[in-house]
């Protein structure tokens, strides 16, 4: 089998497998009680969401890591199948996975019920957490620091490298993270994201990145199995937070961050209506610029059903997608 026979075979592996476990993960986070507490100032809508279990994320990450490890073991035996280059998003995965069931946790059953973590705490240890990622991605991996979308040649950016990966790191946690709203809205968003950074790693030759990218394509899709309206899990914290942190790794792996925002225009556009509505909220002393934040609410209260605001954003992500495949094709 070739690199994408290969990667397409990993993808439906791992749906089938997020499939078989999803149903006795579901009974167990129903039976410990982990469900999901809903903002009061939320739209009405979405009272009817109140104890739907939570802490979705381990659906995809158990699935995504027994496949990696166990083709890294057949690798050891002498067949390169992943490689060594995805042990950094499978750690990336993993940390921030467990910040976000913290963080969800405390919302849950401790002393900040239906807050989670204060943000001030989750900003500094995702900010340490992606500064160590940052530091392995240049001086461990030497992973090419960025491609412009029209040259072969890769820029060299320097010490600005650091930096500029933490934030985007920290910002796509955060973003995915705003994104998880909606049934099913954070999960086709994900996997739109991952099969495009799937395929531009294939074009690189990046083999073993492209398979851990399918492979977390095919969990998202078995996660998504559950999570289509109305919802029978919700993927919280601990599943936003790991793949919005692995997607900015992907991308700063394959030099190409600079689609991110083409690639993940609504994780993006979620982020910035936050900053937005924040800012406006601070200087206007109480007004509001959007009708709530994050973005999907905005369109929720304007009159659009959850089903077509979450497939209306599939397709602005889709059209997106291609535009950034257009950079990078074009000669």
């Amino acid at each position: 089998m070739d690199g994408n026979s290969i990667a397409i075979a990993i993808s439906g592996l791992s749906f089938m497998m997020t499939v078989i476990w999803g149903d006795p993960l579901i009974r167990l986070l129903l039976k410990w009680r982990i469900g999901k507490i809903i903002r009061m100032d939320g739209p009405e809508t979405h009272k009817h969401k109140m104890g739907t279990p939570t802490m979705g994320g381990f659906m995809i990450l158990l699935p995504v890591t027994l496949l990696t490890v166990l083709l890294n073991a057949v690798s050891l035996l002498g067949y390169d199948v992943l490689g060594r280059s995805v042990a950094l998003p499978l750690l990336t995965m993993w940390g921030f996975a467990i910040l976000g069931a913290i963080d969800d946790w405390e919302g849950i059953r401790g002393p900040r019920r239906g807050l989670g973590m204060r943000a001030r705490t989750k900003l500094i240890l995702q900010l340490i957490m992606a500064a160590g990622i940052a530091f392995a991605l240049q001086y461990v991996l030497e992973v090419p620091q960025l491609y412009w979308p029209t040259a072969e040649e890769v820029i060299n950016i320097g010490y600005l490298y650091i930096p500029i990966a933490i934030v985007i790191i920290v910002g796509m946690a955060n973003a995915v993270n705003f994104t998880d709203g909606l049934d099913g809205l954070a999960g086709l968003i994900a996997a739109t994201a991952f099969s495009a950074y799937g395929i531009v790693a294939l074009g690189q030759g990046q083999v073993f990145l492209a398979r851990f990218c399918f492979s977390l394509v095919g969990a998202l899709f078995g996660f998504l199995w559950f999570n289509v309206h109305p919802a029978k899990l919700i993927m919280g914290d601990a599943g936003a937070q790991p793949l919005g942190a692995t997607l900015a790794v992907v991308a700063l792996m394959t030099g190409h961050w600079l689609l991110l925002p083409l690639f993940a225009i609504i994780p993006l556009s979620e982020l910035i209506s936050v900053i937005i509505q924040v800012a406006y909220f601070k200087i206007t002393k109480g007004k509001r610029f959007f009708k709530m934040a994050p973005l999907h609410h905005h369109f929720e209260l304007s009159g659009w059903s959850e089903t077509q605001v979450v497939q209306r954003f599939w397709l602005v992500a889709l059209i997106f997608t291609l535009l950034g495949f257009a950079f990078i094709f074009v000669e």
